[in-house]
């Protein structure tokens, strides 16, 4: 198969479960012939019950359904709410499953994280949202701020291409030419493609979008990801990017949560800050999203964190789109979390602190240019994607 730029595509922008979940079981109620969904998490709670009656009622008018979920973040998932599924004629995957080792789950690195439905090839969504409750706002100070886009069009039978492909044995062949550096992306409403990442000819390509899009920018580039802490060469296209006039926000975790993931931003706060980069801490709920907007109508959507595991090891995917509206109300939507829900950081007059910093950001600037050779050496297995309940062994990529 071959991805690539594609036009006259609709967007819309999902913010949360209330919008998400609903427009998901809606075009699954919708479906004629086919459903595709992959998954980080589906947990047995009342939105995965939810989403599960969906499938077996499509399933039951006769519609094909494959629903993929990850070894690591969906592990917990009983052998009741898998076999009600596959009672009804639904095909469950689970990507590299493995037993706990004392109760610690051991398939830590290349998880499939990607969230993807695809609908009949006429719609798909992508996104950062899990099949779970905490993307609720009513589940509480831990429910997640995320987002998803429902996509419509020539990009969505893609998509729905590239999510059978990954369910056949070994990796998909052909997922068009790896994109250069700088990828061209053609202005004009409705333009768009999906970027993955694996671990065999895709495993830059996100970054190298994020990047184009930085370096292409003119005015104004504004990022929102849960966990930041990119690579070495992206870091140098931000402050370059601000250096030359562009207005460069970043939206990061100020409620995180991972502990962890909050520290490692911060270790390049001076970094960005001194070169004119504004840092804002998202204070409401732990933020979830991986998204981007620059200019007037480039956009970015997907399950890929700025961190080594999504950037380096994860298999992740994002679309990257042209196209005014969504642009206007992601940045809309976010301009409303920096307004009311968001500290500005600042750098602290204390040439001690700074120094102290200064060092640690030279120490963490050295890991960032070296991890993805580091990460290139660790095992490259091809994790099994097993149909549950466990009666046949699959590969994926």
């Amino acid at each position: 198969m071959n991805l690539r730029w594609r036009e006259n595509n609709r967007y819309t922008l999902l913010e949360n479960g209330t919008g998400y979940f609903p427009a998901v079981l809606e075009a699954i109620a919708d479906a004629r012939s086919e459903v595709l969904v992959e998954t980080f998490i589906l947990f047995d709670d009342a939105v995965g019950q939810e989403i599960q009656r969906a499938l077996i009622a499509a399933a039951r008018r006769g519609v094909s359904v494959d629903l993929t979920v990850d070894g690591y973040g969906s592990d917990e998932l009983g052998e009741a709410f898998v076999g009600a599924m596959a009672e009804s004629g639904i095909r469950v995957h689970m990507f590299d499953p493995r037993p706990r080792f004392l109760g610690v789950r051991t398939n830590v690195f290349r998880r499939m994280h990607r969230k993807i439905v695809a609908v009949d090839r006429r719609c798909a969504f992508v996104g950062g949202i899990n099949f779970s409750a905490d993307h609720l706002p009513d589940y509480g100070p831990e429910a997640k701020q995320d987002y998803a886009v429902r996509i419509e069009g020539p990009l969505a039978a893609d998509i729905a291409d590239y999510a059978r492909a990954a369910l056949v044995q070994g990796r998909p062949r052909r997922l068009g030419r790896r994109p250069a550096r700088w990828d061209p992306m053609p202005a004009g409403d409705g333009g768009g493609r999906l970027v993955v990442r694996d671990n065999h000819e895709h495993r830059t390509d996100i970054e190298r979008y994020y990047r184009a899009g930085v370096r292409a920018a003119r005015h104004d580039v504004l990022i929102a990801n849960a966990y930041f802490f990119p690579g070495y060469q992206l870091l140098h296209d931000l402050a370059n990017a601000a250096r030359r006039g562009v207005r460069v926000r970043l939206l990061l975790q100020g409620e995180p949560d991972v502990l962890v993931a909050r520290l490692a931003a911060s270790m390049l706060y001076d970094y960005l800050i001194d070169a004119g980069v504004e840092i804002y801490e998202y204070c409401k709920r732990p933020l979830h999203g991986k998204v981007a907007c620059a200019d007037d109508d480039w956009a970015t959507i997907g399950s890929s964190n700025l961190d080594p595991l999504s950037l380096a090891l994860n298999l992740e995917a994002n679309v990257v789109a042209r196209d005014s509206g969504l642009n206007a109300a992601l940045r809309q939507s976010l301009d409303r979390l920096i307004e009311q829900d968001c500290r500005q950081i600042e750098l602290r007059p204390n040439s001690t602190r700074r120094l102290r910093r200064l060092w640690i950001g030279v120490v963490v600037f050295h890991f960032l240019r070296r991890f993805p050779a580091w990460a290139g050496s660790l095992p490259a297995h091809k994790p099994r994607l097993r149909s549950l309940p466990m009666t046949t062994e699959r590969e994926t990529a």
